[in-house]
């Protein structure tokens, strides 16, 4: 077995039993202590949840608000004609267009974190699906993404709005803020992001729901939370 270099074992040392539960307050606080970069790591929350996302009664999917914003800049791109490309491109919105967008992205410009659009606009969309669906890029009416007020759905992208999709394992994770975040801030994001699981609990889950949560940081280890905190769980 390897020996461990002295900051390995320092980490350990401050870590000690690694079953241990840590309350939510308590996990960021630690997490802080234990960084060791220089740059703005980002928080990150995962949940194990009692389903399993290949039956339809069991999928976890939504959008949740993070009141404290993200600590990422978001980059839109909005189909949208007339009137609704203007408020799109007011709103803050990176890229507007109809088939000259779609063009653009077929010819591989597909740097975004959100892809918005007006229903009358779905038919341009829809022959993008081969390369927005991998990338789980595609506008749904169920996430907000194809809607007439195209002004209100870019503010939400741009003002900490985030997508959750549980994965094939039932594990669901996102990034809750950066490490500059003060405790409340990440606090806040954090309890937003669980309640929005938590409401979001399909009809077909089977027994407990949050069965772990885990918060970390991108470069720190895994810390247990304790789920007795999560109301709901």
């Amino acid at each position: 077995m390897a020996k461990l270099n002295k900051k390995q074992q320092a980490l350990a040392t401050k870590l000690g039993d690694n079953q241990k539960l840590y309350g939510v307050n308590e996990a960021i606080a630690l997490l802080r202590d234990l960084k060791t970069t220089k740059f703005d790591e980002t928080i990150e929350v995962a949940m194990n949840l009692g389903v399993d996302p290949r039956h339809a009664d069991q999928m976890v999917r939504g959008m949740v608000s993070l009141p404290s914003g993200t600590g990422k800049t978001v980059r839109v791109a909005v189909f949208a004609k007339g009137d609704k490309a203007e408020a799109a491109l007011a709103a803050g919105a990176d890229k507007v267009g109809a088939e000259d967008l779609m063009e653009d992205m077929q010819n591989g410009n597909l740097d975004y974190d959100r892809v918005i659009a007006t229903p009358d606009m779905m038919g341009v969309v829809g022959r993008l699906g081969k390369l927005l669906g991998p990338k789980g890029l595609m506008p749904n009416p169920k996430l907000g993404t194809v809607t007439p007020n195209v002004e209100q759905a870019v503010k939400d992208a741009k003002g900490g709005q985030i997508e959750f999709r549980v994965e094939k394992q039932g594990i669901i994770h996102a990034g809750i803020g950066k490490m500059s975040f003060s405790d409340d801030d990440l606090k806040t994001n954090f309890d937003a992001f669980v309640d929005a699981i938590v409401k979001a609990k399909p009809s077909g889950a089977k027994g407990k729901y949050v069965r772990k949560v885990t918060l970390s940081s991108s470069m720190g280890p895994g810390l247990k939370v304790d789920t007795t905190e999560i109301a709901g769980a």
